[in-house]
């Protein structure tokens, strides 16, 4: 079949159309993940939603057009309890996010797709989603899902950001301001605030590395911002974009130039 006028979202296809994609033995499905919540008095609720969202439409415009590959519309409401304390963030269940994970993938495997990418950019549903994606592939066997974050694996990150920023910088810090100032900069606010980097944590323990702890960001942040967002600018957001697009796109066509999981049966 020829995909060359066919658009990458989901939602703009015709039912022909998406069966004869998905009887391709490299038919793949991406699903944002993103989240409503804080991000401090400079960013907008939905700035990991809209990161994720930006950053998979810039690849799929690399991607030839020829490649079975299709984007569902992005998931805005995510898992945030971390964030509860502020007004605007909006959270679902785990138990909702898994079962929704669930129902539709298991659709989706019926249609005959082979592989769910569920690319994620909030960091506090990383395992939620990941737990998801082991439930599905109980009820939906043939279907290889795919559960990943945003910003885990880039290694080159270390040649942009200090090691204290990559450590501390949680939410709504110099990474995310100086993206989202290259991404959408009418959304960025004046302030840039800087908590919670100097918070004391019992020796060996430590907010998201080897002993982590289930910490709210009112435990550490009265902005709601977690790291330093000064000195945030647009020259290093355009390098993080560059960063993030080339690398998901490294990693997507990989996976399109591979029968996995078909190669292993």
């Amino acid at each position: 079949m020829n995909f060359k006028s066919i658009p990458c979202e989901f939602e703009y296809l015709s039912w022909p159309e998406v069966k004869n994609i998905s009887d391709d033995l490299r038919s793949t499905i991406i699903w944002p993940f993103g989240a409503v919540e804080q991000h401090g008095p400079h960013l907008p609720l939905a700035t990991d939603s809209i990161f994720v969202d930006e950053i998979i439409c810039e690849v799929l415009k690399l991607i030839p057009s020829d490649k079975p590959i299709k984007k569902l519309p992005t998931q805005y409401l995510g898992f945030s309890p971390e964030h509860k304390g502020f007004d605007g963030t909006i959270s679902l269940s785990s138990k909702l996010i898994t079962l929704m994970i669930k129902e539709v993938g298991l659709q989706l495997a019926d249609m005959g797709f082979k592989r769910l990418i569920l690319l994620n950019a909030h960091g506090g549903q990383i395992s939620l989603l990941n737990t998801a994606a082991r439930e599905l592939r109980t009820i939906a066997p043939n279907l290889s899902v795919f559960p990943c974050f945003l910003w885990k694996g880039i290694n080159e990150l270390s040649d942009l950001l200090t090691k204290k920023e990559i450590e501390n910088g949680l939410h709504a810090s110099l990474a995310e301001t100086s993206l989202m100032m290259a991404l959408k900069p009418e959304l960025v606010g004046d302030e840039r605030p800087c908590e919670g980097i100097e918070t004391q944590i019992p020796e060996g323990w430590s907010l998201e590395g080897n002993a982590p702890m289930a910490w709210f960001t009112e435990d550490l942040s009265v902005s709601g911002v977690i790291g330093d967002s000064k000195g945030s600018n647009i020259e290093l957001g355009n390098s993080l974009k560059s960063l993030l697009v080339n690398h998901w796109y490294k990693l997507i066509m990989n996976l399109m130039k591979s029968d996995w999981p078909n190669s292993n049966k």
